[in-house]
Order: C-alpha cells, then structure tokens, then sequence
C-alpha cells in the first residue's frame, strides 16, 4: 500500500478538547492523568498534522466564572489557534455534567431549567460565531427519563423543538454562518432517552420551523451501542442531505459507551464507513471524539490521536484499492450492484401501471439466479487484511 499514512490539514481531522485531554477518570474511578492546557492541545495536534479543534463551552471558559475570566480563557485559545494555524470547525454546549441539567435541559420539566438551558447556548453560539465554527452540536445527553409516567413524551418532544426552533431564530437573526447537528444516542446517561437513533434525529428535524438548518452529527459509537450499523445510518443520512457532522470512534456492540480509538474494533465496518465516505461529497470534518485508554500517559495519548487519524487514512487507501480492482468490479457485477442504481419502474403513470399489470414474471427462474456474495465480502477480507 503505497498510500501516506500521515495526515495534513486537507484532511480535516479534528479533535475535541475533551478526546485527548480526558484525564483517565469514569465512573467507578478517579483521573488517571493530569489535564492538558488548551495550549499545549492546540500545539500538540498542529504538531500531529491535525485540522481542528472543537469545545465544548465548559471545556474552554470555567463555567460559573466571571466574564473578565471567561473572556481571557477565550482570547488564549484564539492565540493559540492562531499561533498554530488550527480552525475551529464546531462548537457545542454542556448541557449534562452539572446537577441542574439532572432532569434535562431543553426537556426538563423546570421551565427555567429550560430557559437557562436555552440562555447558556445563545451564548456559546455567539462564541462559536466568533471563532468561525460553522456547525453547532447538540447532544441531548440528559434529555430522556427514568421514570417513564415523570414526562408525557409529547410535551417533551414540544419543548424539544421549541429549542431548536428558537436557536435557528436566533442565528438566521445573527446572520451567523452556522447550521446545527443533532447527535443521537440510545443507551445512557438517561435510562430512556429522547431523538435516540439516527432515524428518531431525523423524522424529528422535519418537524421543524426550519429543516434546512438542522441536521446530523452521527457517531460510530452510540449506534453501535444499540447493535444498529453505522455505516447504514450514515449512508441514510447521506442520501437525505443531512450529514452536517460526523464523530468517529470505535464500540464494542452492546457495552457502555467506550469512545475507543477509531478502527480499534469493527475494522469490517469502518473500512465500509470510511469507503462510503470517500466516495460521497461530504466535505465536512472528521472529528475523533475517542479518548485513550485509561492506563495511558503521556506520550501516550498522542499516540491515540495519531492513531485514530492513521488508520482512517489505511482505510482509505484500502477502500480505493478495492474500488479499483477487477476482481470487485466482476463480483459487483455478479451481485447486480449496479442495477439498483436502475429505476424499477419510474414515476407512477397509469400507463406504467398497466404495462407492468401485463408483463409476465418468472419466480422460480427468478429464484435460481445467485448473488455472488460470498466472494464479493471475501474480496473485502482480503483487501482488509492484505492478502
């Protein structure tokens, strides 16, 4: 494989403040590493041929702080993002580590728990407008319940597009160059949670006041968790144009969410997210929300991070070595890949309805054909695993 295995900024590889920097601690233990400044994150990913950096508001101004140290906070990370020459491609709020948001944040059942939560991401958009992020991030970690008779979900749902109703109000009104993108998640931190797959995220935006502003920050972990594809949700929101933003990672099916270092895990299925992606015109991020292993330090959790972007760039190259193979391209036709990409019958007319009406079909003949799949996945195995 002649393809480079070191990433440039024309990749776009980004990092959230809390991937790298995560100390170690979970919860059933306490950090296992010391924090990184924001400084010395921002240098070390220019320094690994990162992209972009992302925050989350807590991440970067102390919440509860006075606005002289927020803004300090604030004017350090522009210095250092300047000093490295790094872009700020998304932003989102923390509306789930502090107590208030225990009951929720657009959903809580405390109205003013719901207007501040509203409040404090009026104002981190206004600094995500400031450093230039274009895609604004929410994720609905505490909306949900435990208690299925505490919320009618109807009402929670209301409440829920209330929000982003009024945040797309507020940066259509700013003239802000910014489009949201909803994350689901199925399984924790709530026992039932609100908008938990990618497809609930997706009926839920067509509800909106205003659909085009709205839509996907999807991430291999959470649908994974559920046992669900990934790769068949992302290409689902590929096709309906709502792909605003992707978290990649890597999950075991059924655990906790572990946020693992891309392609650690499902190799199978981020060789095929990664091939989907290459091969569509979505031009966004790739942002790594992953963290390193608890017992790493140090160099360690560098190590990660160029880890997570090396093996998306194999993958890549692996998926153009197999888009280019004959051998694929003889099994694809044998499966008859290309021929549903043919309409079955087109727009309905009363005359293709009755064509169709006379047409004579043969099950069985029909039955007896062979797809070829076998070989066509081995042919994946293969080129995954270099043979």
């Amino acid at each position: 494989m002649s393809d480079r295995l070191t990433p440039v900024p024309e990749d776009k590889f980004a990092f959230g403040l809390w991937t790298i920097g995560h100390i170690g601690r979970d919860p059933f233990g306490d950090a296992t590493r010391p924090p990184v400044t924001t400084a010395d994150f921002v240098k070390g990913l220019a320094d690994i041929g990162a992209w972009g950096v992302s925050f989350h508001d807590d991440d970067l101004m102390t919440f509860g702080a006075s606005e002289s140290q927020r803004r300090a906070e604030l004017d350090s990370f522009k210095k250092a993002l300047d000093e490295s020459g790094l872009v700020c491609p998304m932003a989102t709020t923390n509306l789930f580590w502090h107590p208030v948001f225990k009951d929720g944040a657009f959903t809580s059942n405390d109205r003013n728990v719901r207007r501040f939560a509203i409040q404090k991401t009026l104002r981190n958009i206004d600094v995500a407008a400031e450093l230039g992020a274009n895609t604004y991030v929410l994720w609905g970690g505490r909306e949900g319940v435990e208690s299925a008779a505490s919320k009618n979900p109807a009402d929670a749902l209301d409440r829920y597009k209330e929000a982003l109703d009024f945040l797309c109000g507020y940066v259509s009104d700013k003239k802000y160059d910014i489009r949201f993108a909803l994350e689901p998640k199925p399984n924790e931190p709530r026992g039932d949670t609100f908008l938990p797959t990618i497809g609930h995220a997706m009926a839920f935006i067509n509800q909106l006041e205003n659909p085009a502003m709205v839509g996907l920050n999807p991430e291999v972990a959470h649908e994974t968790m559920a046992g669900l594809s990934f790769f068949q949700g992302v290409a689902q929101a590929l096709w309906q144009g709502k792909l605003y933003h992707i978290d990649l990672n890597d999950q075991k099916i059924g655990r906790f969410d572990q946020d693992l270092r891309f392609g650690s895990e499902g190799i199978k299925d981020d060789f095929m997210l990664v091939r989907l992606l290459e091969n569509s015109d979505y031009n966004g991020p790739k942002h790594f929300d992953a963290r390193p292993y608890r017992n790493e330090w140090g160099d360690g959790i560098w190590d990660f991070a160029r880890g997570c972007m090396r093996t998306y760039l194999a993958l890549a190259a692996k998926a153009r070595e197999f888009d280019q193979d004959p051998r694929v391209k003889a099994a694809l036709d044998i499966a008859s890949t290309p021929e549903l990409a043919e309409p079955s019958i087109g727009k309905f007319s009363s005359e293709a309805a009755n064509r169709l009406l006379d047409e004579t079909f043969d099950p069985d003949a029909l039955a007896a054909r062979t797809y070829g799949n076998e070989v066509l996945d081995q042919l994946v195995i293969d080129r995954i695993l270099g043979i």
